[in-house]
């Protein structure tokens, strides 16, 4: 492994069919007043808002709720938030619902006490918080941001079709802790589990595809992508079986926790792209990084040729025997597009909504990152976005 790094991660995970149990524990190391932040309201119908109420109910805390955080969540929306969680003099943020809702309390957090505007501190300048951070717990009910057990936090600008993520330096913004039952993710339609079930993967291929020394994380990586793989499809097949249900959640902790960047450099040019994608056309955020993953793959294949070797023997069973590495790393492409199809994954962003019309908006709202194996111009991505039409 290369370089120098720290590895700290304060967030403690309750995981299990009785994991609610704990939030009473967790709830009385803080004070009266909880801002209570959920989505549109699937945890009303499904009863996970009425068990945590009464957990609420039953510690004597004084509730004020945040309801309806969008998938993409807005800076509009999280202005609103901020002036609920200063009225309540908030004491802890407590999210339920899967990344986009968690993401959104992370930005509250930092924004609560803050006394610049949040988007153009955290989101265009991408300063660090200046002031007190308002501790953050979840209780966990989508897999696939990772964002559970880490510091980053997406926010979207519609009027300025900007999509933009800050993964902060302060661990304080982590979760302090996150409530993870697997049985809470079962309610989810298809389209949103097998969505985030790509988030999964790609949050892995994002670090995995940088680099070329002999690095402990990639091994880590393949195991976990391998797992993604096996426990998506019996997923699909049968979206009630606890142990896929239960592996899928522990991989989507476990690839965005930081834990195998560690050592790396990481790419997340897929996620740029894919965010530009979603700031324009408010698209389910998994399915815009299914949209340009291969086109992008493909055009970086040659400049990553070894790990993309590597990647299509250790991921995906390919045999060499008779193939040049170039047709070998085409062929593990090839298997990843074969079951990215399986799920049903989108592979078009037309099918998301993209018009040609779109394409300087997309190729203007994608930050171009020097991570990866290729540092691309603008006109290389409006290229991969023309083959991702």
């Amino acid at each position: 492994m290369l370089g120098n790094f720290t590895y700290c991660n304060p967030t403690k995970l309750y995981f299990g069919k009785d994991a609610l149990e704990n939030l009473h524990g967790e709830l009385q190391k803080y004070g009266k007043k909880i801002v209570l932040v959920y989505g549109g309201g699937s945890i009303k119908k499904n009863g996970i808002y009425d068990d945590v109420v009464k957990v609420l109910q039953d510690e004597g805390k004084d509730v004020a709720e945040i309801a309806g955080v969008m998938p993409n969540p807005t800076i509009h929306k999280l202005r609103e938030g901020i002036d609920i969680a200063r009225k309540h003099g908030v004491d802890l943020i407590l999210a339920v619902g899967g990344g986009s809702v968690i993401d959104y309390a992370k930005a509250l957090a930092v924004s609560v006490h803050c006394d610049e505007d949040p988007w153009d501190k955290y989101f265009i300048r991408f300063e660090e918080p200046s002031c007190d951070i308002v501790p953050v717990g979840d209780v966990l009910t989508m897999v696939g941001t990772g964002s559970e057990m880490n510091a980053g936090s997406v926010i979207t600008y519609p009027e300025k079709k900007m999509k933009i993520g800050h993964v902060f330096a302060d661990e304080s913004v982590m979760p302090r802790f996150s409530i993870m039952n697997p049985v809470y993710t079962m309610t989810l339609p298809k389209y949103q589990m097998i969505a985030g079930i790509y988030d999964i993967f790609n949050h892995i291929c994002e670090q995995y595809f940088s680099g070329e020394d002999d690095n402990t994380s990639d091994y880590l990586a393949e195991g976990l992508m391998r797992n993604v793989i096996e426990a998506s499809r019996k997923a699909v097949v049968d979206p009630t079986d606890y142990e896929a249900r239960s592996n899928l959640m522990w991989d989507a902790t476990w690839a965005l926790n930081t834990l195998i960047a560690k050592g790396k450099s990481t790419d997340w040019m897929v996620h740029m792209l894919g965010q530009a994608v979603g700031a324009c056309t408010n698209a389910t955020h998994g399915m815009t990084l299914s949209a340009v993953s291969l086109p992008y793959y493909r055009f970086i294949m040659k400049d990553g040729l070894p790990k993309f070797v590597r990647f299509a023997q250790a991921v995906w069973n390919v045999d060499a025997d008779g193939m040049s590495d170039e047709e070998i790393a085409a062929a593990g492409l090839e298997r990843m597009k074969t079951w990215m199809q399986e799920l049903g994954l989108v592979l078009h962003i037309k099918e998301l909504g993209a018009t040609e019309d779109m394409l300087d908006d997309l190729v203007n709202g994608t930050l171009i990152l020097d991570g990866g194996y290729r540092v691309l111009t603008k006109d290389e991505i409006r290229d991969i976005f023309r083959q991702a039409m």
